[in-house]
């Protein structure tokens, strides 16, 4: 006697319908967790740029088109000190601020008081070498200094001298760099600009450091031009 056939064939046709009726259905959400309307997110979008621009004019006049942070062309630029509301600082101003910053290359042995070291740096505030002649100042610090000097009554010999910075900076940075130190820490005295330093500059050709007896010509001298604001000033100084 033969085994009875199975006659029972699994129809894949309704499991493939069952398991996507499956995936259609949606977990049921908690009460008050329906997401919102459409039409409700879109009413408070609406709302958020309406009540944005009604706290933006009680918040400084603001406006996108002063702080657009995306460029600056659609109206006066908002960075301190940029576009129309720039603040023009005369050649004097400007000369300190560029000074202050050439300075760190003095202020190793000078200090940043311009106050020197007792017995081995001399200091620059109140000094008659600082607040003296331009012209012995800009060949000082462009040719460096060796040998016994005396500074506000006290000798100074530092070992292999002052060295020639000035001759690695521009005339523009020289100038700044003395007009720095010639106001500052109590000494005042007119600016140094650069064309004082090229004159100096185009009439010196020396290789060595000074002494102090070289320059004791120079140490009541002036370079000749005009100086355009601060102290001494002999022009107008620049529109503000």
């Amino acid at each position: 006697m033969s085994a009875p056939s199975n006659s029972f064939q699994p129809d894949s046709t309704d499991l493939d319908r069952l398991h996507s009726a499956v995936k259609r259905e949606k977990a049921d959400l908690k009460p008050g967790l329906e997401p919102a309307p459409m039409f409700a997110m879109f009413l408070a979008m609406i709302i958020a740029v309406i009540a944005g621009g009604q706290l933006g004019s009680m918040t400084g006049d603001y406006s996108f088109g002063t702080s657009n942070p995306f460029g600056f062309s659609a109206g006066k630029d908002p960075r301190p000190g940029g576009g129309d509301g720039a603040v023009v600082m005369d050649p004097f101003q400007t000369a300190m601020k560029k000074g202050a910053s050439g300075y760190a290359v003095c202020g190793g042995c000078h200090q940043g008081t311009g106050s020197g070291i007792p017995g081995q740096f001399p200091p620059l505030a109140g000094s008659e070498w600082v607040t003296g002649g331009t012209e012995r100042l800009i060949r000082v610090v462009q040719h460096g200094l060796v040998g016994a000097i005396t500074v506000k009554g006290q000798g100074f010999n530092t070992p292999g001298g002052m060295m020639p910075f000035g001759a690695a900076m521009s005339s523009g940075d020289l100038a700044n760099v003395l007009t720095f130190v010639r106001n500052s820490w109590g000494n005042e005295a007119p600016m140094i600009t650069k064309e004082m330093v090229d004159k100096v500059r185009s009439t010196e050709k020396r290789a060595s450091q000074w002494t102090a007896s070289d320059l004791e010509q120079y140490a009541k001298a002036n370079v000749l031009g005009d100086v355009p604001a601060g102290p001494g000033a002999t022009t107008a100084p620049a529109v503000k």
